[in-house]
Parts: C-alpha cells; structure tokens; sequence
C-alpha cells in the first residue's frame, strides 16, 4: 500500500453505524477498510459513468454527422406501426399453427 495520509471525515450517524457494523460482522478489519473500499467503489462509478458518457458523445456525433436523410417523424411512426402489424401477423400465424397441431394431436 501506498503511504497513507491521515484524514478526519465527519459522516452522518447512519454511515457511521453502518461502518462499525461493517468492521464488527468481520467484513472489514476496520473504519479505515470500509471507508478505503468505499472510495474504490466511487472511483470504479465514476469511471464507469465517464465511459458512458464518452460513449454516449461518440453516438450523438455519428448520428449527427449520418450523411443519409432524416426521416419526418410520421414516416417513421408510420414505419413502427407497419412493423408492428407485421409481428401481430406472425404472431396470428404461430398461434393459428398451434390451433392446427393442438387439434391433430387431440
């Protein structure tokens, strides 16, 4: 471990049950322990968000360099809707295939 620095940190009275019992369950050998592990796991979400916000950035600029043309908003509802009927119709079809073989096997 790197060398330490001391800090004093003032927690809410929750935190700080929660800290002792931590260390009294045997989860962590003490307050510092808890605390150190709590400040990975800060580090690791903000990692984590940094790399989906990088992500997300990277997405909007394609998609606002994207060269094809924007579809106007009633096409594509009306491309949503049209793919919609089309899985009700697969649907239809499987549940009238079922219907055919519930009543051969019958």
């Amino acid at each position: 471990m790197e060398n330490a620095e001391k800090l004093s940190v003032t927690v809410t009275p929750a935190m700080a049950r929660m800290i002792r019992e931590k260390v009294e369950d045997g989860s962590y050998g003490s307050a510092s322990e808890v605390i150190r592990a709590a400040l990975r796991a800060l580090q690791r979400d903000d990692e984590e968000h940094a790399e989906r916000m990088a992500s997300i950035r990277e997405r909007t600029k394609a998609s606002l360099e994207d060269p094809r043309p924007a579809i106007p908003i009633e096409e594509a509802f009306a491309m949503l809707e049209d793919h919609i009927d089309r899985l009700g119709e697969t649907a239809d079809d499987t549940k009238a295939a079922r219907g055919v073989a519930t009543k051969r096997a019958g």
